[in-house]
């Protein structure tokens, strides 16, 4: 009874009792672990391919896997149902506001892939599935995603051979070599610099500090684009010396001013409304304004 308790008590802690009762290690407990053991929990696939077993799988034996286990989640051609992710698609997305990161679009390398699939699926049937159908899954992947086709059969031989489209598209981590040794160092408290000069403007334009000891250098290539922009706007507005009201108010020294408070220019009552209120144009406000211009 008192070897089953023990047992029990080695389970429940994760403390593995030596062979014949014997405990091991400096502390007493615990044994070292049989090279079995380590096999069953040593599961994982890198992206240079160590770990992937022997095995091969076809598109088309991948279609009627996964068509019978993952379909009622991600779809028949893997696009996704309600709100369980789509796998295919996405090319060409992940520069937008709201990517679609697929196994197509955004995932670097094809192990992640296996590895997940071999580890983690079918929901609800982890690793119920053959080393073989692993690899036909993953191959009818590829397919949903045009990157092979449908006569491909996937094997660890030409896994390697696979390259994702965004296998390029993460940033390496350098910071052993390009931070660490900068930030290891005592940080500098006073007289750091000669001069402290303001060389960029924050995206948020009313947040950088004004006036003669903190003037930003100009953005020439900035200034030249919004002057092509300011084409656009020359046909009702002037700028600059001699400029006179057209259609709209001359915007000449606009920075600054009172909203509608150009002399001699006759605004709407709601641009007048919001002048009165005291509102001032500054580059926040001009930004807000043309963004959407509805006063």
């Amino acid at each position: 009874m008192s070897r089953c308790r023990d047992l029990l008590i080695a389970a429940v802690l994760g403390i593995g009792l030596a062979a014949g009762g014997a405990m091991a290690g400096p502390l007493g407990l615990g044994r070292v672990a049989l090279p079995d053991e380590i096999a069953a929990w040593d599961l994982d696939v890198r992206p240079d391919g160590v770990g992937l077993p022997d095995g091969a799988g076809s598109v088309e034996d991948g279609e009627a896997v996964f068509v019978d286990n993952c379909a009622m989640c991600h779809g028949d051609f893997a696009e996704g149902v309600d709100n369980w992710p789509s796998l295919s698609g996405g090319q060409g997305t992940l520069d937008h506001d709201d990517p679609v990161k697929t196994v197509g679009s955004f995932w670097p390398y094809l192990s992640t892939v296996w590895d997940y699939i071999n580890r983690s699926k079918p929901y609800g049937n982890a690793q119920s599935l053959s080393t073989d159908e692993v690899y036909a899954v993953v191959a009818f992947l590829l397919y949903s995603n045009d990157l092979v086709d449908d006569d491909f059969v996937l094997s660890k031989g030409n896994f390697l051979d696979v390259v994702m489209p965004n296998a390029d598209g993460f940033i390496v981590d350098d910071r052993a070599e390009a931070e660490y040794p900068q930030f290891s160092q005592a940080p500098c408290m006073t007289a750091c610099k000669d001069v402290v000069e303001i060389t960029k403007r924050a995206a948020a334009l009313d947040v950088t500090p004004e006036g003669d000891a903190a003037k930003p250098a100009v953005d020439t290539q900035l200034v030249t684009l919004g002057a092509q922009v300011f084409a656009k706007c020359k046909a009702c507005h002037q700028i600059g010396a001699g400029a006179r009201h057209r259609i709209g108010p001359s915007l000449t020294g606009i920075v600054g001013a009172p909203v509608g408070g150009a002399d001699g220019f006759r605004y709407s009552k709601g641009m007048q409304a919001v002048g009165g209120a005291g509102l001032i144009w500054t580059q926040h406000e001009l930004a807000q304004f043309l963004a959407n211009p509805k006063i």
